[in-house]
């Protein structure tokens, strides 16, 4: 570990991101699953809403890319459309 002052609250800072980072990947995955494990499209239809705005928000804190949430969106909406 570094000794100046600075560079040990950058690491406290680094560490705090990291985890809060993880927490919401960790979200995004869960809800993921959590509409794909689903096998009727009415059932389906409100989790896939509330999955993509919580994809949009941790986009736009620049956890994941833009692009990263479009793939997953679109991913998402095909998986949806296949459903019965």
């Amino acid at each position: 570990m570094g000794k100046s002052l600075s560079v040990q609250k950058r690491i406290r800072q680094a560490e705090k991101a990291r985890l809060r980072n993880k927490h919401y990947k960790s979200l995004m995955k869960t809800m993921i699953k959590k509409v794909k494990a689903v096998d009727t499209k009415e059932a389906a239809e409100p989790l896939f809403r509330e999955t993509v705005s919580i994809i949009d928000s941790i986009a736009s804190k620049g956890i994941i890319h833009r692009n990263n949430a479009a793939n997953k969106k679109s991913k998402l909406a095909a998986f949806i459309t296949k459903l019965s």
